[in-house]
Formats: structure tokens, C-alpha cells, sequence
């Protein structure tokens, strides 16, 4: 049950709002810093050839750039063995705004999962997506960015967390399974490097349906795994 806020006059709202102004331009100054912090991180050229299955055929990360320099990757929760994505992913990228602003300043968005390319096609066109999919099935990428954990394959860590720490912080759920992410590569020519990734609540401002809602008297509402595909909704 969400307490809404207390009816004032505008007098009082105005000396409210003013005050919260001051704090929201607080963090949108320590939002900046943070930004220029990240811009600064220090980049590992990735060695690795990972071969991806696309629509076309097979094809390499440095493919998945699509000749820009920038490639965003979200690694989207879609398992070989799921009948279809899953639902706080899909809202995420039904998030996505029109890829030509991207393109324009040399930045590709790509989704990659694990399940089968045939999978990915079909749910991608259910959902009206124009986002690139592929599909990592038979590679190490979803191991190597910590987005697929299984013991048996690779030492489990989620959000640079290993799997002790996870269980101790009472989440042992990420210690096994597909999970959701997001990944950034640069390109230097024919090389590549990773540069960020990020998990978690680090998603979040990416899903721009909390952006409105955070602006609203009942907030959010549901926790980003209570949404629907948005093609669930009761009319």
C-alpha cells in the first residue's frame, strides 16, 4: 500500500519542490562525475574468437559492430532450453529508443543470448524488434561475461561476486542459470577490447518505464520481474 502524499497549497508545494530541485541537481552533478569516471576505465583487448549464429549465418564479435566503433551488448536471459524470452529483459528492451540516434554517433545495440537462433528470430518478431539477436549456444561468451553460470563449465560469479559471497548475501539463485547484463566493446580497427559491463540495479537506467513511474505519487509499483510481455496484458 503506497501512503500518497498530503494535499497543500501551492505556496508550500513550491517551497517543497524547490527544495527537492536542489537535491536533484546534487545528483545530477555526482551522475556526471560518475559518467566521466566510467568513460575513464581502462580497456582489455579481448583475445577470444567467439563465433555467434546470426539470422545469416555465423559470425564474429567484431561482426556484431556492424563497421561502428561502439557495440553495446545486453545480454538477454533466453536459455536453449526457454519457449521464450523472459519478461524483465523483454521490458528492457522494449526500452530501447530508435537505434539510428546510436548509429549516428558510431554506437551498434545487440542482443545475445543462448538460445537457439531460430528461438531468437521468432520472438523478436513477436515482439516487433528491429535489435540485431544472436546467439552464443556452443561459444564461452555468456561464461567469460558472467551472464551463464554453471560450476561445471566455469567458476561461478555474478555482478563480480563468487559464488560464496553470493550465497552469503542471501542471493543463490545467481550461482546458477542465465542471468541478465550488459557488455561494452571498442573497436581500435580489427581489434577489440571490452571496456565495461555492468549487472543487477546497474540495468536500471536503462528501463525508461521506471524513469516515468519514479516521477509519479505511486512509484514503480512492481518489482522489474512482475511486468508482463507486452503483448500479456488484459485488454
Amino acid at each position: 500500500m503506497v501512503n500518497l502524499p498530503r494535499v497543500v497549497s501551492r505556496e508550500e508545494w513550491l517551497t517543497a519542490r524547490k527544495e527537492l530541485l536542489a537535491q536533484e541537481k546534487e545528483v545530477t552533478l555526482r551522475r556526471d562525475a560518475l559518467s566521466a569516471r566510467r568513460r575513464e576505465l581502462p580497456m582489455v583487448k579481448v583475445d577470444e574468437d567467439y563465433v555467434f549464429e546470426g539470422p545469416g549465418g555465423k559470425v564474429r564479435l567484431l561482426d556484431l559492430f556492424e563497421g561502428r566503433r561502439q557495440l553495446v551488448v545486453y545480454h538477454f536471459m533466453f536459455g536453449p532450453d526457454d519457449t521464450e524470452g523472459h519478461n524483465s529483459c523483454s521490458l528492457l528492451v522494449d526500452n530501447i529508443a530508435h537505434e539510428e540516434h546510436l548509429h549516428a554517433l558510431d554506437t551498434t545495440v545487440a542482443l545475445v543470448s543462448r538460445a537457439p537462433i531460430g528461438k531468437l528470430t521468432a520472438f523478436r518478431e513477436r515482439m516487433g524488434w528491429s535489435v540485431p539477436w544472436y546467439s552464443s549456444l556452443g561459444s564461452d561468451f555468456n561464461y567469460d561475461y558472467h551472464v551463464t553460470t554453471d560450476e561445471s563449465v566455469a567458476p561461478v560469479e555474478y555482478n563480480y561476486k563468487d559464488k560464496a559471497t553470493l550465497i552469503d548475501k542471501g542471493t543463490p539463485w545467481y550461482a546458477e542459470g542465465e542471468w541478465q547484463g550488459l557488455s561494452v566493446f571498442f573497436r581500435d580497427g580489427d581489434d577489440v577490447h571490452h571496456t565495461y559491463s555492468t549487472y543487477e540495479r546497474g540495468l536500471d537506467p536503462l528501463v525508461t518505464t521506471y524513469s516515468y513511474l519514479d516521477l509519479t505519487p505511486l512509484g514503480r509499483q512492481a518489482h522489474i520481474t512482475k511486468f508482463r510481455l507486452h503483448d500479456g496484458y488484459a485488454s
